[in-house]
């Protein structure tokens, strides 16, 4: 779990995160303002958490840029708890929040053992 703190601490600027956990899942909720659900993709492979989001920035009639910090791509990983569930991970995206909802295994499957 520490892991996954200390990755959240280093995203980049233009992401805001929280972190939250129940008895049964995490929950990972990002700011992504500008970004819709068509416009993001998100995976779960090699233990971590993969977004890749692209937010369209009209510049209006007779506007030029003078200065542009607000990233267009936003793609970035979060290493997962080794008791994440990824594959069964889902994800809700409104106003630029997406959270990210993922189940803690089971505890896995009993072997019996035979004498």
């Amino acid at each position: 779990m520490s892991r996954l703190r200390d990755a959240l601490r280093e995203l980049p600027d233009a992401v805001f995160a929280d972190l939250a956990e129940s008895d049964d899942a995490y929950r990972l909720v990002f700011d992504l303002p500008g970004v819709t659900a068509d416009t993001v993709d998100i995976d779960v492979r090699e233990g971590a958490l993969h977004v890749d989001a692209y937010r369209d920035k009209d510049v209006p009639d007779g506007f030029d840029y003078r200065r542009e910090e607000r990233a267009v791509f936003l793609e970035f990983e979060v290493p997962l708890p080794p008791d994440a569930a990824g594959a069964d991970a889902a994800a809700t995206l409104d106003a630029g929040v997406l959270e990210v909802t993922v189940p803690k295994a089971d505890g896995g499957v009993r072997v019996p053992v035979e004498g």
